[in-house]
Parts: structure tokens; C-alpha cells; sequence
């Protein structure tokens, strides 16, 4: 039996400047296809990554996998950034943090 081979959707921002999370939403909301009426939340992006339904690009592929500079809200210890990370959690997302050089 051929075993299914997962579809990912990889949105890179490396070295792209995310110092808040507007900056975020602001940076995937193209690549991702995000509706215009998108909460710009970090309740409305676990919807949408995990729940589904919310953006067509987005539910076309099995897994969304972000990559990300560990710098702005990725360095941060607050909890905009923890509960953004949070939001990655499951089997249809992940979110890279890679170490600047």
C-alpha cells in the first residue's frame, strides 16, 4: 500500500522585520489568503489553522509550516508571543524559529 505524502504550505519570513503582531497578520495575510475580514487575532488564526473553513489556500494544503527569524515577537516572552506560538500547536501547523546568525 503507497503511503500519502502530506501537502505543506510553506510561508518563509526570514528576514523579514515581525516586531509585533500586526506585523505578523500583516505578513501572512497574502501568502496564506486570508479573508479581509480576518480577525487579526491569535483566536481567529488558531480557527484558522487548525478549525479550517476560514481561508481557501490555507485548507488546500494538509500542513501550513511558518519559518520565522527568532528576533521582534518571536524573541519576546509576553504573552502576545506565547499565545501565538500556542497557536501552531497540532498536526496541521508548525512554526520554525530559527536562531539569527
Amino acid at each position: 500500500m503507497a503511503k500519502r505524502v502530506e501537502s505543506e504550505l510553506v510561508v518563509d519570513l526570514r528576514g523579514r522585520p515581525i516586531e509585533t503582531l500586526d506585523d505578523f497578520w500583516d505578513a501572512v495575510a497574502d501568502p496564506c489568503g486570508l479573508p479581509e475580514w480576518f480577525g487579526r487575532n491569535t483566536e481567529a488564526w488558531r480557527d484558522t489553522i487548525q478549525t479550517r473553513g476560514v481561508s481557501e489556500v490555507i485548507d488546500s494544503y494538509d500542513v501550513l509550516v511558518v519559518h520565522v527569524d527568532k528576533r521582534g515577537v518571536f524573541a519576546a516572552r509576553n504573552r502576545e508571543a506565547r499565545a501565538l506560538r500556542s497557536a501552531f500547536s497540532g498536526k496541521q501547523s508548525r512554526l520554525v524559529v530559527h536562531e539569527l546568525l
